[in-house]
């Protein structure tokens, strides 16, 4: 299927690994030009390399930034100039007590994880609405529905997260943009591998046992494994393309069906 990417311009936070880099390349495959991100210039490079390498014509750059710094925000804004697409994907995670979460840790996830698609659709949505088109679309949690026990500061910035899209989305009537947030579940990133890997090695398990076991435990899933990242990948091209029109202010699900709700 033709997504009618192939004049557009995206850029994609945090995608230089996991999500977002399966976003980029998923991009770049139907024709559209790609922006991605990352924190360390060295492995920002290797990706540029890399999706060059692996997309026949990949028309891709990469702009350093750190979004718990909102001055390296401002200064990407002032080089990106106007894109079509914009994928607020970057975030952090990680497990923690609740009494152990530090108010630094608090106020650095949400920086990165709700003050970043603030200050990135604060850039980018009003020049989006002038010319009459543009995506935005934030890669959010299932954990923002239902928020974790282990990992309280991470669900409630999804949470916070799922609420600032659709808040955007009342800005966009009849303007021809659209603010929607995909819902993911576990999905096996590079992040989510490392932490896997460490711990199994700490146990003296195989990795693909301690998988095994953590998708058993969740007895929501209906999928029955990890999500791959080109799963939620392939619904992001979707709903950054012409053909998602009618889908605006929206959480769609690629969550494995972890959660239980109908809606």
């Amino acid at each position: 299927m033709d997504l009618q990417l192939a004049s557009k311009r995206a850029f994609i936070s945090g995608s230089t690994q996991g999500i977002g880099y399966a976003i980029a390349k998923e991009l770049l495959r139907e024709g559209a030009e790609v922006v991605i991100n990352g924190r360390d210039s060295g492995r920002l490079h290797r990706a540029v390399q890399t999706l060059e390498r692996d997309v026949r014509g990949a028309r891709v750059t990469g702009i350093v930034a750190d979004f718990a710094c909102a001055a390296d925000v401002d200064r990407l804004l002032d080089s990106l100039g106007a894109v079509d697409i914009l994928v607020n994907n970057v975030g952090l995670f990680d497990v923690e007590s609740f009494s152990e979460i530090t108010d630094d840790e608090w106020r650095r996830c949400f920086d990165v994880n709700v003050m970043s698609g603030v200050r990135l659709s604060r850039g980018l949505m009003p020049m989006m609405m002038r010319g009459g088109w543009g995506r935005i679309i934030f890669i959010g949690s299932e954990s923002g529905v239902n928020i974790p026990a282990d990992m309280a500061h991470y669900g409630v910035t999804k949470a916070g997260m799922l609420a600032l899209s659709n808040g955007l989305a009342k800005l966009t009537q009849a303007t021809g943009v659209t603010v929607n947030t995909i819902l993911g579940g576990p999905t096996y990133s590079d992040g989510v591998a490392r932490a896997i890997t460490e711990i199994a090695e700490d146990q003296d398990a195989s990795v693909e046992d301690l998988k095994a076991g953590i998708i058993a435990g969740n007895q929501t899933s209906l999928l029955g494994r990890f999500i791959e990242p080109e799963e939620i990948a392939h619904l992001a091209a979707y709903l950054a393309s012409p053909m998602s029109s009618a889908t605006n202010g929206s959480a769609m699900r690629a969550d494995g069906g972890v959660l239980t709700t109908m809606l």
